[in-house]
């Protein structure tokens, strides 16, 4: 699979992880960064994973700046891609639907879209009184923090809890959506019914 990533990298670092303690049924192909001095980048060499940098603001529209990214994608052969904190929008081309997996920090379809990102999350779900958060995995369709949901993972809101500490909690929850959403991908076990991902007990065949 291909990751693409924007910042940091720790979900990069947690598919690197999983995949070396045979925890993950995906390879990290390639890592392709919206920005060149991301530390993801960092992570990803060391790992001897090879690395691309395309940054928005060398191309004039989404458009063309997502054919870059979708050519990078291309020419690694992935079957799978994972958006891991990818602070740009990325149309996603028909041939890729369905590929291209994202992970949010909120219990998708609240708090979610344009603008929501980050800590920035935490602070509108604490803003709401909200007793619980969480996580969710989905596929991308070309709608910000849409698309149909595959896994999710709730965490309680505790009293006292500011962004940073409700951060951490749901991230925890982050590192094991994330791979087990991939498995469910590689196993063949995701079916699309009406927009919803049915999780099959088994892959089909078996």
């Amino acid at each position: 699979m291909a990751v693409l990533l924007s910042g940091s990298g720790r979900t990069l670092q947690n598919f690197l992880d999983c995949s070396a303690a045979g925890a993950l049924k995906a390879e990290v192909v390639k890592v392709i960064s919206s920005r060149g001095d991301a530390y993801g980048l960092v992570r990803a060499e060391k790992a001897g994973v090879p690395t691309a940098v395309v940054r928005r603001k060398d191309f004039p529209d989404t458009e063309s700046f997502s054919d870059a990214v979708t050519a990078q994608i291309d020419a690694c052969e992935a079957d799978l891609v994972a958006l891991a904190g990818f602070m740009c929008f990325y149309l996603v081309p028909g041939r890729y639907i369905n590929r291209v997996m994202n992970i949010h920090p909120a219990l998708l379809p609240s708090f979610g879209g344009r603008g929501f990102y980050g800590e920035r999350v935490h602070e509108a779900v604490l803003e709401h009184g909200c007793k619980v958060s969480g996580c969710t995995v989905h596929f991308v369709d070309n709608v910000y923090d849409h698309g149909p949901i595959i896994v999710q993972k709730a965490v309680r809101v505790e009293e006292g809890d500011d962004a940073h500490s409700l951060a951490a909690r749901v991230f925890e929850k982050e590192l094991e959506a994330y791979p087990e959403a991939v498995n469910l991908f590689a196993d063949g076990r995701l079916k699309l019914e009406g927009g919803v991902v049915r999780v099959l007990a088994a892959a089909p065949g078996q």
